[in-house]
């Protein structure tokens, strides 16, 4: 099963503007533990990884550059706008760069916020995931 997919949203744009809806049942079988949202970002955000975490990111508004780590190797993504998401299924060590100065990033979360849940050295992260 690969841990990060790249999903498009369905997007419904008229003359009042564009609707995007997210049918959750659609895309996760976990309940929603905690949602947050980044805005005026003006650095790298991210470089971590949560244990027992499962997540979906979705590019509300502007463009994000992602990359996830599996364990094994980088997978790297470009969101544009309200269409693009990703669903991480498994812990992976994530980084977003090159924010839009208008780029709002909303993640979705299957665990609550436990700091000592968190990895941020990335070697000790792709030890403990294959062990």
């Amino acid at each position: 099963m690969n841990k990060i997919k790249e999903i498009k949203l369905n997007s419904f744009k008229d003359e009042r503007g564009t609707l995007t809806a997210v049918e959750m049942k659609d895309y996760i079988d976990w309940p929603v533990k905690r949602i947050y949202y980044l805005t005026d970002v003006s650095k790298p955000r991210g470089g971590h990884a949560v244990r027992h975490e499962k997540k979906m990111y979705v590019c509300q508004k502007g463009n994000v550059k992602a990359r996830f780590h599996d364990g094994e190797k980088w997978h790297q993504f470009e969101m544009y706008g309200p269409s693009d998401a990703i669903l991480m299924e498994a812990m992976c060590f994530r980084e977003f760069y090159d924010f839009s100065p208008d780029c709002i990033l909303l993640a979705i979360s299957s665990v609550s916020y436990l700091p000592d849940d968190y990895i941020y050295d990335l070697d000790e992260f792709i030890k403990e995931v294959n062990k």
